[in-house]
């Protein structure tokens, strides 16, 4: 089963009032069972045949942080600063497409709407972020290899 429907049967179970859910496909059997409203993550195991023993692939991460995790985020830049590209989603940033090769942009760097800037790796699929705005690159906001979540500022775009 793909991990895009994993997630998608993930997402679902967490927000409906549903305890458990079990599918059964051809090339396998997959389990997800909702814990209880003090852990708030849902439990999912995986059958690749019908008579093997169930593993526990994923946990769900809860969407609340702990205050020590808000205290260390990043300031927001100031709202006259100019353009934010925020985050569209939790992951893992990246500069460049590689390790060895060049940065998407630099400080200073012009870029148009629609062109990438940057990657953010999640569930081991990257995602190429776009400039949603032409202009000036005037600060990047966050380190290559640093996790990053949804909403988090990456760039201003002057």
């Amino acid at each position: 089963m793909d991990l895009r429907k994993l997630k998608t049967l993930i997402d679902l179970v967490s927000e409906s009032d549903i305890s458990e859910l079990e599918i059964t496909e051809a090339d396998g059997k997959v389990r997800i069972v909702k814990a209880d409203k003090a852990t708030q993550a849902p439990v999912m195991h995986y059958a690749a045949a019908p008579l093997a023993a169930p593993a526990v692939l994923a946990p769900v991460a809860s969407s609340v942080a702990p205050a020590s995790a808000t205290a260390a985020a990043p300031e927001s830049p100031p709202p006259d600063a100019g353009h934010v590209v925020k985050s569209p989603m939790v992951g893992t940033f990246y500069r460049s497409a590689s390790p060895g090769s060049d940065a998407f942009v630099e400080i200073g760097s012009t870029v148009k709407e629609g062109q990438p800037i940057c990657i953010i790796e999640a569930m081991k699929i990257m995602n190429e972020i776009e400039a949603d705005k032409a202009g000036t690159i005037k600060q990047i906001l966050c380190e290559n290899g640093q996790p990053v979540e949804f909403g988090q500022p990456l760039f201003i775009i002057e």
